[in-house]
């Protein structure tokens, strides 16, 4: 089988992990406990992750010309990712993300949005996106997220959608409509879907994350769930994008959702099992962990 190839679009930040003792509540206070800087951002991360799957995969986003943007890419050029795609807007500041993570793993963000959806749908260039054999879009620009949609679609090509946090706040109606397959969380499953994400399957999956009850994905004609696996949390933050990652080369590759969903919440357990927001598993720790029952 030829390699498989995959366009992510979206976010490319720059992390700053904060781990406190607590996430402080309003007029509160928590200690910093420690505090480490990586590349971060929904898309890089799903790419990276791919990458350390073995998938060919390139990037659509935006950077500054700053200290930031540039560590940034030498950790996703690093990773195996093709930046072809990534514009660098000059005289600007790369997106910082403020990750509050306690001692449970649970993570709260602050963040700016520095010039991560610079890209608008004038910048695309749709031989980049036809030529690939999945397109996967997370949370942006709403217009470039329809763009990429509708050139992927014209053209024949799989398309993903994660549209994340802000879901709620923004119009990605064209994006979802064209989308193969959804990924949400299952609390915007309930906002998203009104009849349950059962009922929104006539033409795609939708797999929903659950944290650490696992994952369950839904599709025209059958129905998976796994109930993730039983680990320590360290820093919740990134295991979404390394479940999409991993979800998303299984499934591509055979187009078992058993496995694909499989898969994918062991690679999300990993990364929640340890520090940081953007990392690949390595074949040994999958391999450990698909081991253990659910």
């Amino acid at each position: 089988m030829d390699s498989i190839t995959v366009l992510a679009a979206g976010h490319v930040n720059w992390d700053v992990t904060l781990r406190v003792d607590r996430l402080p509540e309003s007029d509160g206070e928590a200690s910093i406990r420690s505090q480490r800087q990586s590349g971060g951002g929904s898309a890089a991360n799903v790419a990276a992750a791919l990458a350390g799957r073995g998938v060919e995969v390139g990037l659509i986003g935006s950077v500054g010309d700053d200290d930031n943007g540039l560590l940034a890419r030498r950790e996703l050029e690093a990773a195996g990712v093709s930046l072809e795609g990534v514009r660098v807007v000059e005289d600007d500041a790369t997106a910082v993300k403020y990750l509050l993570v306690d001692d449970e793993g649970e993570v709260a963000v602050l963040g700016n949005d520095g010039v991560n959806e610079a890209v608008q749908p004038a910048d695309l260039e749709p031989s980049r996106i036809r030529r690939v054999d999945h397109v996967h879009l997370t949370g942006q620009r709403p217009a470039t997220a329809a763009a990429i949609a509708g050139i992927a679609d014209e053209a024949g090509v799989g398309i993903s959608f994660d549209p994340g946090r802000r879901l709620a706040d923004r119009e990605y109606g064209e994006p979802l409509a064209l989308a193969d397959v959804v990924f949400v969380t299952d609390r915007e499953a309930a906002a998203l879907f009104d009849g349950g994400p059962d009922g929104a399957t006539d033409d795609r999956i939708v797999v929903v994350t659950c944290g650490a009850d696992g994952a369950e994905a839904y599709a025209p004609s059958e129905t998976v769930v796994h109930a993730g696996f039983d680990i320590d949390p360290v820093d919740t933050a990134g295991a979404g994008d390394a479940f999409a990652a991993g979800f998303l080369a299984s499934w591509l590759a055979d187009r078992d959702l058993e496995r694909a969903l499989t898969t994918g919440n062991a690679c999300g357990a990993v990364i929640a099992s340890r520090e940081g927001a953007r990392s690949a598993p390595t074949d040994a720790e999958l391999e450990t962990l698909l081991e253990r029952r659910p």
